[in-house]
């Protein structure tokens, strides 16, 4: 009885709010949870920029519409799901994650929500304070075993509360902070260490 959790971002697929600022140049819309843990202080940052250059939410969703896998992030979800049962617990928002949600054959997907008004984000909801680290807890309460799997600071204490927790593609900061997380910096190395775990 094991439920692999994975974060979505930075794992399977490039970071949107990144993406966005290549194509438009807003170099401020680069920060992501590996400069900032607090995510609601992130979010009200980004909301703050995207209000500032008059951004719509369809302008950010053209962007996520045009945004693939990470290179062999597709097979390594596939691999996983063939054998365990797999939940992404991603801070990003449904109205962002249907395109790439597509691409990588619809798992199913714990996140947050938006609020849009007249065409522009106005505000979000979040489905539950730490809510990675609280799914993870609950499925641990109704007798699984819980491997994690998250690449930044928002994903620590998702890691920390699995049965087995490990970083993937996580800058060197983070390695040296957390030594006692395992970290790999490709999803082969990665399957490879999840298949010789003792999961009885």
């Amino acid at each position: 009885m094991v439920i692999i959790t994975i974060d979505l971002e930075g794992v399977l697929v490039p970071e949107f709010w990144q993406e966005f600022a290549k194509k438009t140049n807003i170099s401020e819309l680069n920060r992501t949870t590996r400069d900032e843990p607090n995510y609601d202080k992130l979010m009200q940052y980004r909301l703050d920029i995207v209000h500032q250059h008059n951004i719509k939410f369809s302008d950010i969703f053209s962007t996520i519409e045009q945004i693939e896998p990470l290179p062999n992030a597709l097979d390594f979800l596939t691999r996983l799901r063939q054998k365990y049962q797999v939940i992404i617990l991603s801070d990003t928002f449904e109205e962002f994650a249907y395109p790439v949600m597509q691409k990588l054959g619809y798992p199913t997907l714990f996140c947050h929500q938006l609020k849009i008004e007249d065409g522009f984000i106005t505000g979000y909801k979040l489905r539950q304070s730490n809510q990675k680290a609280r799914a993870v807890k609950a499925l641990q309460s109704i007798n699984y075993k819980v491997i994690a799997i998250g690449d930044s600071y928002n994903d620590i204490e998702m890691l920390i509360s699995a049965n087995y927790g490990n970083l993937i593609f996580a800058p060197e900061v983070m390695k040296q902070e957390y030594p006692h997380i395992p970290s790999f910096d490709d999803y082969s190395s990665l399957l490879g260490h999840i298949n010789q775990l003792n999961l009885n």
